[in-house]
């Protein structure tokens, strides 16, 4: 973000939303004995706006295990696809089809599995009628896929041998969410993820970062220790002995590929250098790790408006753990959306978290750190330049920051210590004056402003530990599962 400058607004769009559910029969595996099918579509219209809307698709599978899917609908009124995430998409006319992302291919019985997507309409957008999953429409109910057999029951009576006293085995919990899992239930999925310290989904078993060492610029991936687990902090230290790490990329964990690179040379091009990698160590549920550790200088960045960040006036929510005792006043720690030109495009081209001290429009009460919103043209405490009186200041060693933003009328601003508590509202109601409708342009800032880092350096200091952006107005319901999810985490 940047000095205010003159700017014209735009009339609000209008916002709307709707629920539609249907229930069908699924094409699913066949085999030698009778088997259920069947089958829950639930389709949600969570924003409109004049021209364009955003849609959630959950898909329940009650019959058999699905192993590859392809859900497909009709739209009535001419109403396109223009963004989809978690799955690809075609769109022929007025019919749909939407297939699995490799990760979401398989959908147990009684599983389910979701995607999102943006759309564009004129004159109307009544929600599909129809569905089918693999070429069979959703009709509802559970039906046999195999023909019940003709031979007529036999007429000798059941043996009357009582049933076993056994009580039948109980079924395993599942297995504990993270903070994507988490996002994904609640019909928001993550379209970036980022960590330095742990994996923000069960199932994820990838790499967490990159190191690249001074004494002969090689580079090592640092991964987890086990699927869903912490970061394996012996790989860095063992690759970074007597020698200087810095850190370079930070992989994106959703599968969409919106990895973060350093902005300087050698990294995404820019005037700052990679963060050192070794600045501070932490233990995460009793585990060495590191953090981003950003002390002036350095900032991070990645163009994804094609890869699933939100643009335009999209809703979209974010989080991350920061640190409430690494802060300063230099514009901007953020983490979040931001402008792909990397200049300071005008309002509402930003949509990030900013924690820090910076007061930008004054008459703040108290010194920080805040978490506020970086809309661009300003750091927000609430939804006007005015101070909020709601605000407060989170000075605990590690912090939880939040934003979310229907891009039409509506953001909500909260934190909390990331060790103990529930999150706390600090703002929930109207976008500033000139902010409505949102004008995102779908790259992703960490540890700078959005006029960082070409030709200037970043004057802001801050820590990052793990962050993610979602498509979709996170519920309040979903944000306090992540802050149980975090303080569970164990950061110490």
């Amino acid at each position: 973000m940047r000095i205010r400058q003159a700017h014209h607004r735009r009339p609000a769009l209008i916002a709307a939303a709707a629920t539609f559910v249907l229930v069908g029969a699924a094409l699913t595996q066949t085999g030698a004995s009778a088997a259920a099918a069947g089958c829950q579509v639930t389709y949600s219209i969570s924003s409109q706006w004049q021209g364009g809307f955003g849609a959630n698709v959950t898909i329940t599978n009650l019959g058999d295990a699905v192993d590859g899917w392809r859900l497909t609908w009709n739209f009535a009124a001419g109403q396109a696809v223009t963004q989809l995430w978690n799955g690809s998409y075609t769109q022929a006319g007025s019919e749909v089809t939407v297939t699995n992302a490799p990760y979401n291919a398989s959908i147990p019985t009684n599983g389910s599995t979701s995607f999102g997507f943006n759309g564009s309409w004129t004159g109307s957008n009544p929600e599909p009628a129809s569905f089918a999953l693999n070429g069979t429409t959703c009709t509802g109910g559970v039906s046999p896929t195999n023909p019940a057999p003709t031979t007529p029951p036999p007429t000798t009576p059941p043996p009357t041998t009582p049933p076993p006293t056994t009580p039948p085995p109980t079924t395993p919990p599942p297995a504990t969410t993270l903070p994507c899992d988490l996002y994904s239930a609640g019909g928001t999925p993550c379209v970036a993820a980022h960590s330095t310290t742990r994996a923000l989904y069960a199932s994820y078993n990838g790499s967490l970062y990159q190191v690249r060492r001074s004494s002969d610029n090689s580079t090592r991936n640092i991964g987890v220790l086990s699927t869903g687990g912490r970061a394996n902090s012996a790989t860095q230290d063992s690759f970074c002995a007597n020698t200087t790490c810095v850190i370079t990329v930070i992989y994106d964990q959703s599968g969409r590929g919106n990895n973060l690179g350093y902005q300087g040379a050698g990294g995404i091009g820019g005037a700052v250098q990679p963060a050192v990698a070794t600045r501070e160590s932490l233990t995460v549920g009793g585990n060495k790790v590191y953090s981003l550790y950003i002390n002036g200088n350095s900032s991070y960045w990645r163009d994804g408006h094609l890869t699933g960040i939100p643009t335009g006036a999209a809703p979209e929510g974010m989080y991350m753990v920061t640190s409430g005792t690494h802060v300063n006043g230099g514009c901007c720690f953020d983490y979040g959306n931001s402008e792909t030109t990397r200049r300071a495009d005008g309002r509402g081209a930003m949509d990030a978290i900013y924690f820090g001290t910076s007061c930008w429009f004054g008459g703040c009460s108290g010194s920080g750190p805040w978490v506020q919103a970086d809309l661009e043209y300003g750091l927000f405490p609430g939804g006007s330049s005015s101070w909020n009186p709601n605000q407060r200041a989170f000075t605990s060693k590690f912090v939880t920051a939040t934003l979310k933003n229907n891009g039409t009328t509506r953001f909500a601003i909260k934190g909390s210590n990331a060790q103990s508590g529930n999150l706390y509202t600090l703002w929930d109601g109207s976008l500033p004056s000139g902010y409505n409708p949102m004008r995102k342009q779908g790259a992703i800032i960490l540890g700078s402003g959005g006029d960082c880092c070409i030709d200037n350096s970043n004057q802001s200091v801050g820590t990052f530990y793990e962050g993610a952006m979602v498509a979709g107005y996170p519920s309040d319901a979903t944000e306090n599962a992540l802050q149980a999810n975090i303080v569970a985490a164990g950061y110490r």
